[in-house]
């Protein structure tokens, strides 16, 4: 959900207990849903919009305007990424609502094929539009006479944020088989997924071939999915206050001794890219404020404007996602045309007067986005087809032919020509998702 920039060199339970499967339920669960839980997501949201809003700039060189990362060797940078990094949490909390989802979709006699099928079409259609839109802003802007590198770098940052739909789609379509270990072996799958992450870690920093890192990709995301289930099933809960700050406070202090060591980056956003161990160590931190927060967090939920601002950012969750760097990178446009045609300067990233003109930048980015969200927010509510497929193999290729079309954007940037080949193969993946028509019967006489 983070633009990653390139990287850089850088108790048992007692015997009058209930069963230890029963689900720990906290207050503010109403209609199958956790308010607290909801509100966190939408915070996350936004401190998302807020990331993205400080990484895009716009300044203009003899040449023409620049479009470039304004966080890229800005010593005010890294110690901010520790309260913006959402990442971690935000993949638990994936975990979280996918665990409730699904057995809720169980009790109504639904399968493990028709809550994956839900998950492509919920994340894919929305992403079909502003692909398409992508695609003709890049092609327009390449007719009317925009240097092509300047063009090509737009779609490369276009394209960046989507490393998100491609990797919460994956981790989604395999919840139901690991939710599945998770009641059998939940301490051992979780231990699997971590230990497979450290390995990969420790791979890549004796190598030094960054490429093997990228094998986090499933490591770490669905190590923090799987993490999401203990909170869901009131495990991380049930433990005392005092255990859970305490883990909290080991988890930030192994973070920061690794970061010290030269391990990993101190900036959280680079720990992405590809992802490290240490999102593991900040996930784990983050676990913990939130379920010792937990009742105060449930209570703020709780309230009319709150609520609806978490009832407006959880159903257009998605489209704020994928609009979000479309509308910065249409503003830092704007905002390049107009100073190139009134001859002004435009400030320089971390200068005083960038500084000064953030907090403007930013609303109207949450404000732009919002608007957008709300046009187009039914998209990403659409029903699913009137008979959606019940086959395991047409879901999985819709999955993997969904994953295929993201990927081209990702490795080769986005362009009017990725962009169409994407929707091309997103659109057959979506297709996937209903039931094959039958063969048509002719009436007739016999020959």
């Amino acid at each position: 959900m983070v633009i990653a920039p390139a990287p850089q060199s850088r108790t048992a339970p007692s015997r009058t207990a209930p069963s230890r499967t029963a689900p720990h339920r906290p207050a503010g669960r109403a209609s199958g849903r956790d308010a607290g839980i909801d509100l966190v997501r939408a915070i996350c949201v936004l401190v998302i919009v807020v990331l993205h809003s400080l990484q895009v700039g716009v300044t203009l060189a003899p040449a023409g305007p620049v479009l470039e990362y304004a966080t890229v060797g800005a010593a005010w940078y890294p110690p901010l990424t520790w309260l913006l990094q959402v990442m971690p949490i935000f993949f638990v909390i994936g975990g979280f609502a996918g665990m409730h989802g699904y057995r809720r979709m169980r009790e109504r006699g639904g399968t493990a094929t028709g809550f994956v099928v839900g998950r492509v079409h919920r994340l894919l259609v929305p992403a079909v539009v502003t692909i398409a839109v992508a695609g003709f802003a890049l092609a327009a802007l390449t007719s009317a006479g925009v240097p092509g590198d300047l063009v090509a770098l737009t779609g490369i940052r276009y394209g960046q944020p989507l490393w998100f739909l491609g990797v919460f789609l994956a981790v989604q379509a395999v919840l139901p088989a690991l939710l599945t270990a998770h009641q059998r072996a939940p301490l051992a799958t979780l231990a699997g997924l971590v230990t497979g992450a450290v390995l990969i870690d420790a791979l890549r920093l004796t190598t030094g071939i960054e490429a093997i890192g990228y094998a986090n990709l499933a490591f770490v995301w669905l190590a923090l999915q799987q993490a999401g289930f203990f909170l869901a099933d009131g495990r991380i809960d049930a433990l005392r206050p005092r255990t859970r700050a305490l883990g909290g406070l080991v988890a930030v202090a192994l973070a920061a001794g690794t970061i010290a060591a030269g391990i990993f980056s101190p900036d959280l956003i680079a720990n992405m890219n590809p992802p490290t161990t240490v999102l593991l160590l900040v996930g784990a931190a983050q676990i913990a404020v939130l379920s010792l927060l937990r009742g105060h967090v449930t209570a703020l939920s709780r309230r009319p404007r709150v609520a609806a601002l978490t009832a407006f950012v959880t159903e257009r969750a998605m489209t704020i996602y994928l609009w979000n760097l479309t509308v910065l990178l249409a503003m830092a446009a704007v905002t390049a045309f107009v100073a190139a045609t009134a001859e002004l300067s435009l400030p320089e990233p971390s200068s005083a007067g960038w500084w000064l003109t953030r907090p403007v930048w930013i609303a109207l980015a949450i404000v732009l986005t919002a608007g957008v969200a709300r046009l187009l927010g039914g998209i990403e509510r659409l029903p699913l087809p009137q008979a959606p497929t019940t086959s395991a193999s047409r879901a999985a290729q819709a999955v993997l032919i969904g994953l295929t079309g993201v990927l081209i954007l990702l490795v080769a940037g986005t362009s009017a020509l990725t962009a169409t080949s994407a929707i091309v193969l997103i659109v057959l993946a979506l297709s996937r998702l209903r039931e094959p028509r039958g063969p048509v019967a002719f009436a007739g006489k016999a020959a």
